[in-house]
């Protein structure tokens, strides 16, 4: 993995939203096929860190570069067009059009046949398949998650930002998200994870970097985890 190309490095990031200053100094170095996740407490920074990724934090400064290039100063749609996906908590389906219709909404980034196609879409989600036809309302919020990361998966982004997709879904959808991620890995897709379910991102992920006040304070690897479990619950605990 030393080898890989750097996907993403963050230097010195700091954010804010109006007057609040989120980010103080956020460092991260991400490369080729890696999958990280960002875990801390409520507040910690996490979601605003990949928000400040794609520009939509308010004011940031510091450096954020994005497959080579800097790109602060560069507007959101710019940077997604360096091949950055995004799947925001809130997963943003567009609740009148059918499942296919949000799949075959979101333009291409670059080479038209970089993203997957809606046949190996369904192949990863077969629940997708199954509910092609149906509306966005009447998808399960298992459904709605499987769908919001599908579809950046159209635009042929190889950058993957996924915020809190195991949030609140039964154990059954969360162990097909995770066999995506494990999928996506195989293909060489480089993510980074925002996740409260611990257990989740540890089965997934090369690292694991805990925030607090804004920082990156801590780094372990899945192999650490049990040697490091008191450190782990005291970085996690309320």
């Amino acid at each position: 993995m030393s080898e890989a190309r750097e996907v993403l490095a963050l230097h010195n990031l700091q954010a804010w939203y109006g007057e609040s200053h989120v980010l103080q100094g956020v460092d991260l170095t991400v490369r080729a096929g890696e999958a990280v996740t960002l875990l801390g407490r409520n507040g910690a920074g996490r979601t605003t860190t990949l928000r400040a990724i794609l520009g939509l934090a308010g004011r940031r400064v510091g450096s954020v570069r994005v497959f080579g290039r800097e790109t602060v100063g560069l507007a959101t749609h710019r940077i997604a067009r360096l091949g950055v996906g995004y799947c925001p908590e809130e997963r943003g389906i567009f609740a009148s059009l059918s499942c296919e219709e949000n799949l075959r909404l979101p333009p291409q980034l670059g080479d038209r046949h970089a993203g997957l196609s809606l046949d190996e879409i369904y192949a990863l989600f077969p629940n997708l398949a199954e509910r092609r036809h149906s509306p966005g309302m009447a998808l399960s919020g298992g459904e709605q998650q499987m769908l919001a990361l599908a579809r950046i998966l159209r635009t042929g982004a190889r950058l993957l930002l996924l915020d809190e997709i195991s949030e609140g879904l039964a154990p059954v959808i969360v162990e097909t998200l995770g066999e995506a991620i494990r999928t996506l890995r195989e293909r060489g897709y480089t993510i980074v994870l925002v996740e409260q379910n611990f257990h989740f991102a540890a089965g997934l992920c090369d690292r694991l970097l805990f925030m607090e006040h804004g920082r990156i304070i801590d780094t372990l690897v899945p192999t650490e985890l049990d040697a490091q479990a008191d450190r782990v619950a005291q970085l996690l605990s309320v």
